[in-house]
């Protein structure tokens, strides 16, 4: 299955993520409403969050399933990219938005109302996030997809977010201590700034061709090392990075001088399958060099300056 195949099935999920986001934020108002909580407004408003950074992913899918082009040539991976720095955005704003609201309330603590209803749909609420932030999680990792797993860990915050909320409320209700309920917004908003914060670095990090996790540069450090072992040849210059479902590697390859570039090109194709084996979803570019010639040891350098 090629990238753009599975990019366009992934898209599936992220109407997943927003069905789910409606359901969330349809039972989390009702509990307000009826429970006039500050608490459970900062939990629902974290709802509706999740509802618009849904709909940013599906956009963003859509986008970066596109084939490259005359303007891409390396294709649009980037795209997930802004959408889980948007979705950290977003974040941050609904946090500010909660303390505020929350912060009125404690200088003013009122009563809640129809605790029981309201806890039992926030329980609701959250049974529906766990499982989706869990399928999404999943599948994310699985296909190097950063948006899908960036909506995924938001939902599990959310998770732990409705959690305290729900065992905060349950707090009130025993011991008429309205005050409470404010304070557990405050914390819903500290907590949810840490998983913007997450995010938002993340995309930066995207965004600045950032190396391959260690386990992976490991294993293409593996299959070049048996080569070096097997044929006698030398590499340098290896460079990876990450877009996105996608991983760059471009290495320079030193074999002997009077190898005939057909058998050097061989060897170049079978080092690039067993790369490509070994980390899925990676797009190898290869340089052969003569381990005779003085100057393949000077090249090297990312920016190689004119001697």
């Amino acid at each position: 299955m090629t990238q753009l195949m599975k990019r366009e099935n992934l898209k599936r999920f992220a109407w997943l993520s927003i069905l789910a986001a409606v359901l969330t934020i349809s039972l989390k108002m009702t509990a307000y409403f009826l429970t006039d909580s500050v608490g459970l407004l900062s939990d629902a408003l974290e709802s509706v969050i999740n509802l618009v950074a849904a709909i940013i992913a599906l956009l963003m899918l859509s986008l970066a399933a596109r084939p490259p082009d005359d303007d891409h040539a390396f294709g649009h991976d980037k795209a997930e990219y802004f959408a889980s720095g948007i979705e950290g955005l977003l974040i941050l704003i609904a946090a500010v938005s909660i303390g505020w609201t929350a912060g009125v309330r404690l200088l003013a603590p009122q009563p809640i109302e129809k605790i029981g209803i309201g806890l039992i749909l926030s329980l609701l609420a959250t049974i529906i996030n766990l499982i989706v932030a869990r399928i999404l999680i999943r599948i994310g990792k699985k296909h190097h997809s950063i948006i899908l797993e960036a909506d995924g860990q938001h939902l599990m915050t959310d998770v732990w977010t409705s959690i305290g909320v729900v065992i905060g409320i349950a707090a009130v209700a025993a011991t008429d201590w309205y005050f409470l309920d404010p304070i557990i917004a405050l914390l819903v908003a500290a907590n949810i700034i840490w998983t913007g914060i997450q995010l938002t670095r993340r995309s930066a990090l995207g965004l600045m061709d950032t190396a391959v996790s260690e386990p992976k540069q490991q294993s293409i450090c593996a299959v070049l090392d048996r080569y070096v072992q097997q044929e006698k040849i030398e590499y340098h210059a290896l460079r990876t990075r990450q877009s996105g479902m996608r991983q760059f590697v471009s290495v320079h390859i030193l074999v002997p001088g009077n190898w005939t570039v057909h058998h050097g090109h061989q060897l170049l194709e079978q080092i690039e399958a067993d790369i490509r084996r070994a980390v899925a979803g990676t797009i190898v570019f290869t340089h052969l060099e003569s381990l005779d010639d003085p100057a393949s040891w000077n090249d090297i350098e990312l920016d190689r300056l004119e001697e």
